[in-house]
């Protein structure tokens, strides 16, 4: 799969199949247009290409949006990835494209940049200034611009009754579990390990602490979870709180991991998290004592889910 960060930069010598949209979370609705895309571009010799938009236009719109996103945008195009797409044009959405009317957008973007032919898109797909552009506009711009328009009907979407909405409110909820099912794969963190306050060595339990430089990533509700990671090319399990560590007075929201059975040096390094399951909620406890006995609760708990896995 090819990657192009503005669609001036496609090279489009070979006409191709395009649907739009933002595909947070590339999520099983998702996967479902995007397999139709890969058949008729095959079927018809031509390039199957996503555009997508970053920043997402509601941080460009409404900047005092807090949107946060199902993935950060390499985590989208690394999902991409393991598609048979031929390209993912991720086009940098600015006021000024904002702007473009609904023929300046097609002229320009779809027919000058990316010489389509076909373009598959939901049937409440809106586009140009205002949004005030729909579907049926698109056809009439298809018959002008020589390219045809297939519509995903309202029917197909309510099919797979999965959105990325759904998934945000499962994850803020902390129903990993459920939004891992709408997702097709395990929820993931990714960031740079930091150094911490040491405590968990203490209680020979130590973390790695995970730092996220994307705001907008969606951070699942408070509470213990399973996880696991690839590191040294090697799986390793563990388990992950998420909470204020309310038991030493902490007071802003950090990301600690713990690895079962590894001994890695982790500082400085950039790796991704994969959440499987939530164990409980953040709790205060009276001592370090207490805490200790719950992380042992928590870490049986987890070996035995994770017997179960592997």
């Amino acid at each position: 799969m090819k990657r192009y960060t503005d669609a001036k930069t496609y090279d489009n010598q070979i006409p191709s199949v395009v649907t739009v949209g933002t595909f947070d979370g590339v999520h099983i609705g998702h996967k479902k247009i995007i397999d139709r895309l890969i058949e008729s571009a095959e079927r018809n010799g031509l390039e199957s290409v996503i555009l997508t938009f970053f920043p997402h236009p509601r941080m460009v719109l409404q900047q005092d949006s807090d949107i946060k996103l199902i993935n950060t945008i390499e985590e989208r195009i690394q999902i991409l990835e393991k598609t048979k797409l031929s390209s993912v044009v991720i086009h940098p959405f600015t006021k000024e494209f904002s702007r473009l009317t609904a023929g300046e957008y097609v002229q320009k973007i779809l027919v000058n940049l990316l010489n389509t032919k076909h373009i598959i898109i939901g049937y409440d797909h809106r586009f140009g200034r205002n949004r005030n552009s729909n579907i049926t506009d698109l056809a009439s711009y298809g018959i002008k611009n020589s390219f045809t328009v297939e519509e995903i009907s309202k029917q197909d979407i309510d099919d797979v009754a999965v959105s990325s909405t759904k998934i945000r409110e499962a994850l803020l909820e902390g129903d990993i579990t459920k939004a891992n099912s709408y997702l097709g794969y395990e929820f993931m963190l990714t960031g740079t390990i930091e150094k911490g306050k040491k405590i968990g060595r203490t209680l020979n339990y130590p973390t790695a602490n995970l730092h996220i430089k994307e705001e907008y990533k969606l951070i699942p509700k408070n509470g213990v979870y399973i996880v696991k990671s690839t590191i040294d090319n090697k799986t390793c399990f563990g388990m992950m709180n998420i909470g204020t560590n309310p038991t030493v007075h902490g007071t802003h929201q950090t990301i600690e991991t713990h690895f079962f059975d590894a001994t890695f040096n982790l500082y400085d390094k950039k790796i991704q998290i994969q959440m499987l399951k939530r164990i409980r909620d953040q709790k205060k406890f009276n001592s370090l004592e207490e805490l200790q006995e719950a992380m042992q609760k928590d870490e049986d708990f987890s070996r035995d889910y994770i017997n179960t896995l592997v």
